[in-house]
C-alpha cells in the first residue's frame, strides 16, 4: 500500500510524541519540563532505573543516552509493539483520527475476504469453546485436568473442543455461512472423491492460532482418540493460513518481547501454554513442522537472539542440527540463535511440572550459542586419531559456515571453531603424552605424534640458515631458536600454517610467548594478508611477545623472514619442524630408556636409543651434504666430485693445452 504525499507529515503533526511515549514510560518529574516538551524517563528499551531516555516533543524525536535507541513516533511504536511499518502507521492514524489510505480495489477485495474468513474462524472458535464446557466435552476437560491446565489458562488461550460428526458444519449453516466459505476458512473439508463436506476437526481439543495482529487464522487440534492417525492436526493451508509463515502465540509473545523478555521457541502448543503459565510469556511454537525461513524472520523481528528450547532426545537434537543449516545463510550482525537443550526425555511442560519455573530458567540461562551446537554436531561421538579424520573435520566445519553471507560473522565463526579445534587436539595430546596436563615430547613408534606433511625428503637449508647460530651450540637453546624461526616464518608468510597444521599442533612450545604466538597463528591460519595477520596477532598476544620474537638476531637473518617467499619458507619450515621432531623424540626416548634400564636389562632399550639417535643425527644433516659424492685422491684426500669436475672445466677454458 502506498501512502499519499504529505500523509506522514500530517500524521506526525497531529500526534504528540510525549503522548505516544507516555503510554510506555513514567516521566521523571524532576528532570522533565512539560511546558517546553523536554521530557525524561527510564528507557523502555533496556529497562534501566535512571532517567536517561530523552523526548524532544518539539522536534518529534527521542534518544536514549544509555542504549542509544533513537527515532520518531513511528519508530517507537514499531519497536515497542513489534509491528511492521504499515501496522505502526495504522495504529497511529487511528489514534490521530486520520483515515487510513484506501488500498487498490483488488487488494481491498482480498483484505475483505480475509476478514470474512477470520470471522468464520471466530464463529467456529465460539462453537468449540462452548462444547468444551458442555457435557460432550467432559472427556476433554478431564484430559486437560490431568495435564494440569487450570480453568483460567483455558480461558486465556481459548481452548475448545470439536465434537465428533459434523456438528460445526450444521452450526455454521444455521448462522448463514456458506459451505464454500467454511471450506475456504479451513474448518470444513471437502473430499476429492465427491463425497459430502465434513468437519475438519472432529473429537479434538482445539487451540486457536492467531497472527501477530490477533486475527484467528486457523486451529490446531489434539486428538482424544489414542488410535487417531494424527495426534496433532493443523488446519489446511488457505488464503488466510500459511503454516510456514505463522507462529503459535505470536501476538502475546511479541508483547512479552516488548517488555524485555527473551523469545523462547518451544515445540508444541502445550509447551507454550506451560511456559506462559510459568511466566515465560514470550514463547512461541512452529506449527507442527520444522522451523522455516519465514518463521525465523518473524522471530528475529521480535527478538535479536531467540532461544530454541528443544526436547532433550535424539529427535530434538536432530531438529536443532537441521535448524543450524537453515539459519547459516540468514545470519546478520546482532541476529543469531541460542539453543537450550532440556534434560533427556523431558519437554518444557514436563520439566516445569516436575521441578518448577526455576529449573526451566536455569536451562534457558545455560543456552548455547549456535557455534557451540555446530561444534557438537560435527564432533560428538567421533574419534580424530589420524590426520585424515582431522582433515575431514576441517572440511565439514568449513562447509558448514560457508553459507554465511556476512564476512564478519563468518570470520568470527572461523576463529571460534579454530579455538575449539585447538583445545580438542591439545587435550588429546595431553592424554596421549602422560595425562594430567603434563607436556611431554613426542615418542616415536608409539603413536604419540600425528605426523604431518614433510615432503619427499629433507629440504636443502639456505646458506644464511646454515651460517646462523641456530644450528649450533646448546641443544636446548637450539630448539628454542628453531621454534622462534618457525613462528617468525609463519608470521611473515601468512597462510602457510595451513600446510603444516598437524606438525604445528604437535609442537610443544618451550616458553609462554611461543605458546601464545603459536595459538594465535593457528587461530588465524586462513588469513593470507600479512598486515591483517600482524594486526590480529597483536590483538591476541600484545606487542611484547611479537617484538621479542622478531628482534632476535637468529630470526632476523633467516631468509624467509628477511624477505618473505612462500617456496623458501616451506623448505625452511619443513627442515626445522623435522629437526625439532627428531631431537625431541630422541630426548623422550632417552628419558624413557633410562627409566627402563633401571627396571630391567633389555637389549631392545639400547636398540631404541640407537635408532632414535640415528634419526636425530640424520635430521640435523643438510640434504646438500648428504647427497655430496666424494672421490679419493692419490694422496688419500677425499675430494668432492662436483668441485673436482668444476675445477677441471675451468682449467680447460683457461689453458686447454695443459690438459692434453
Amino acid at each position: 500500500m502506498s501512502l499519499p504525499p504529505g500523509f506522514l507529515d500530517e500524521l506526525r503533526n497531529r500526534l504528540s510524541l510525549t503522548d505516544v511515549v507516555g503510554r510506555k514510560v513514567m516521566w521523571d518529574q524532576r528532570k522533565s519540563n512539560a511546558g517546553k516538551g523536554d521530557m525524561w524517563a527510564p528507557c523502555p528499551f533496556h529497562h534501566e532505573k535512571t532517567a536517561s531516555f530523552h523526548v524532544n516533543d518539539k522536534d518529534g524525536y527521542y534518544y536514549c543516552f544509555g542504549c542509544h535507541a533513537k527515532g520518531d513516533a513511528i519508530t517507537f511504536v514499531r519497536e515497542t509493539e513489534n509491528v511492521s511499518f504499515m501496522e505502526a502507521i495504522e495504529i497511529l492514524a487511528r489514534e490521530a483520527g486520520m483515515p487510513i489510505p484506501e488500498r487498490d480495489p483488488q487488494a481491498q477485495k482480498q483484505a475483505d475476504k480475509r476478514s470474512q474468513l477470520a470471522e468464520i474462524n471466530e464463529a467456529a472458535n465460539r462453537f468449540f469453546r462452548l462444547n468444551l464446557s458442555q457435557q460432550g466435552g467432559a472427556q476433554a476437560r478431564a484430559y486437560l485436568d490431568r495435564r494440569g491446565m487450570k480453568p483460567e489458562t483455558r480461558e486465556r488461550f481459548e481452548i475448545g473442543y470439536a465434537p465428533p460428526g459434523n456438528a460445526l458444519l450444521r452450526a455454521l449453516k444455521d448462522q448463514g455461512i456458506s459451505v464454500e466459505m467454511a471450506i475456504e476458512a479451513g474448518v470444513v473439508a471437502k473430499p476429492d472423491d465427491g463425497r459430502d463436506p465434513y468437519d475438519f476437526y472432529r473429537d479434538r481439543i482445539t487451540f486457536p492460532i492467531r497472527d501477530a495482529r490477533g486475527r484467528l487464522i486457523s486451529f490446531g487440534g489434539r486428538a482424544m482418540d489414542p488410535n487417531a492417525r494424527a495426534k496433532y492436526l493443523n488446519g489446511p493451508e488457505r488464503l488466510l493460513f500459511d503454516k510456514g509463515a505463522a507462529l503459535y502465540n505470536h501476538g502475546p509473545a511479541r508483547a512479552g518481547c516488548g517488555k524485555g523478555q527473551v523469545l523462547v521457541v518451544a515445540e508444541g502448543y502445550m509447551d507454550v501454554i506451560a511456559m506462559a503459565e510459568a511466566g515465560f510469556d514470550a514463547t512461541v511454537a512452529p506449527l507442527g513442522t520444522a522451523i522455516t525461513e519465514r518463521q525465523l524472520q518473524l522471530m528475529w523481528r521480535m527478538s535479536d537472539e531467540p532461544v530454541i528450547a528443544l526436547d532433550g532426545d535424539k529427535a530434538g537434537l536432530r531438529a536443532a542440527f537441521r535448524l543450524i543449516d537453515l539459519a547459516m545463510p540468514l545470519l546478520q550482525a546482532g541476529k543469531g540463535l541460542r539453543f537450550a537443550i532440556l534434560p533427556e526425555g523431558q519437554d518444557p511442560d514436563e520439566l516445569i511440572k516436575a521441578k518448577g519455573r526455576e529449573a526451566m530458567q536455569e536451562v534457558l540461562d545455560g543456552a548455547l550459542p549456535m557455534v557451540a551446537l555446530l561444534w557438537r554436531r560435527e564432533t560428538e561421538g567421533k574419534v580424530f586419531d589420524s590426520p585424515e579424520r582431522r582433515a575431514a573435520l576441517d572440511k565439514s566445519l568449513r562447509d558448514a559456515i560457508r553459507p554465511i553471507a556476512d564476512p564478519s560473522i563468518k570470520g568470527h565463526y572461523g576463529e571460534i571453531l579454530k579455538d575449539m579445534r585447538f583445545e580438542l587436539f591439545r587435550g588429546k595430546r595431553s592424554e596421549q603424552q602422560g595425562g594430567g596436563g603434563e607436556r611431554r615430547a613426542w615418542t616415536p613408534g608409539k603413536g604419540r605424534f600425528n605426523g604431518g606433511r614433510f615432503g619427499k625428503g629433507p629440504a636443502v637449508p639456505t646458506e644464511g640458515l646454515k651460517a646462523s647460530l641456530i644450528v649450533s651450540g646448546d641443544e636446548t637453546q637450539a630448539d628454542l631458536m628453531r621454534e622462534a624461526v618457525v613462528l617468525a616464518v609463519l608470521v611473515k608468510n601468512p597462510g602457510l600454517a595451513l600446510d603444516f597444521l598437524s606438525q604445528l599442533e604437535a609442537l610443544q612450545p618451550r616458553t609462554e610467548d611461543h605458546a601464545a604466538l603459536l595459538h594465535a597463528l593457528l587461530t588465524h591460519a586462513e588469513v593470507e594478508d600479512a598486515d591483517e595477520l600482524h594486526e590480529k596477532i597483536l590483538n591476541d598476544v600484545g606487542r611484547g611477545p611479537l617484538d621479542r620474537l622478531l628482534s632476535h638476531p637468529h630470526v632476523q637473518i633467516t631468509p624467509p623472514v628477511r624477505k618473505p617467499d612462500r617456496e623458501v619458507a616451506q623448505m625452511c619450515l619443513t627442515e626445522e619442524l623435522a629437526k625439532l621432531k627428531a631431537r625431541r623424540g630422541y630426548k623422550a626416548e632417552l628419558d624413557e630408556g633410562l627409566v627402563d634400564l633401571l627396571a630391567a636389562e633389555d637389549e631392545k632399550v639400547t636398540w631404541r636409543l640407537r635408532q632414535a639417535a640415528e634419526a636425530r643425527n640424520k635430521a640435523t644433516k643438510a640434504e646438500a651434504e648428504d647427497k655430496t659424492e666424494f672421490d679419493t685422491a692419490e694422496n688419500g684426500l677425499e675430494l668432492s666430485r662436483d668441485e673436482r669436475d668444476a675445477f677441471r672445466a675451468l682449467l680447460n677454458r683457461i689453458a686447454p693445452e695443459r690438459q692434453k
